[in-house]
């Protein structure tokens, strides 16, 4: 009888926490919508730094959700992935992103304009229901250029059909975008996704940068990414620089630029002064 009564509870509990768990991903998703509709999204533009002429040649854009249902960012992110509304998320930050970096570049900026870096799932490129040519309709609202424009793919976000996705990439290389691989080091496929996608850009993961002008074993491989990105004619962008010590290194080993808290924080107005000099 006690083993039953056991094994009953042990149902009811199942049962219980399947039912909050969809009444949680009811509420998430239900937010996540409202967010959408309202366009509820902050965005705001890193700048990445050329380190070897000490200048600003672009910005990643990053768009932040307005809630008070997800605690963080990542929590946020990481909702919309397990949702189908990936493809529409997508879509409208980069509309926004667009728009937002339209309007909020000076005359100085408009004049020379610099790199606009934006974050893609890779799922999304191969949606067939991506529409072709729909991103160059709104670069050219905006006076932009796909010449302008950099995908920039996570790694953490695995590929599994390498062959295909360079085709799709091989076709927005023809309209003029380029290509970053973002958090390269930190996945299971950083050489793979690197031979087969050849990007343009190498965004070197974080954990890799920090403190690595006193580490001997970042240092090399870092150095690896380095000579592979000069033979195969691809920039290096060195992410997550919070002090001098680790730009000054990244210069002499080479890396191109470099992004991070000591160069410049997330802002939503779009400023070219870079807090550090080289």
């Amino acid at each position: 009888m006690r083993t039953a009564q056991l094994e009953l509870m042990t149902f009811e509990d199942y049962i219980q926490f399947h039912q909050q768990a969809y009444t949680n991903y009811k509420i998430q998703l239900d937010e996540l919508k409202a967010i959408m509709k309202g366009k509820s999204l902050n965005t705001y533009y890193q700048p990445i730094l050329d380190v070897q002429q000490n200048e600003i040649i672009g910005f990643e854009a990053l768009n932040r959700p307005v809630s008070t249902i997800f605690n963080n960012v990542d929590a946020f992110y990481d909702f919309i992935g397990t949702s189908r509304q990936v493809f529409a998320f997508e879509r409208l930050c980069r509309n926004l992103s667009i728009q937002r970096f339209h309007e909020r570049l000076s005359n100085e900026g408009k004049q020379g304009i610099p790199l606009l870096f934006l974050n893609i799932h890779p799922n999304v490129l191969l949606d067939s229901n991506y529409s072709i040519g729909e991103t160059r309709q709104i670069l050219n609202q905006y006076s932009f250029t796909p010449e302008q424009v950099v995908f920039e793919l996570t790694e953490k976000c695995a590929v599994t059909d390498f062959d295909e996705f360079a085709r799709v990439l091989n076709h927005y290389r023809q309209q003029g975008y380029r290509i970053a691989v973002d958090d390269v080091g930190s996945g299971y496929n950083s050489l793979k996704t690197l031979i087969y996608l050849k990007p343009e850009f190498i965004k070197i993961d974080r954990d890799l940068i920090q403190q690595i002008d006193t580490n001997r074993s970042q240092q090399q491989l870092v150095q690896i990414l380095v000579d592979y990105a000069k033979q195969t004619n691809t920039k290096v962008i060195a992410e997550g620089i919070e002090r001098l010590d680790e730009l000054q290194f990244l210069q002499r080993a080479g890396v191109d630029y470099a992004q991070g808290y000591a160069i410049g924080r997330p802002e939503e107005e779009i400023t070219f002064k870079c807090l550090l000099t080289i």
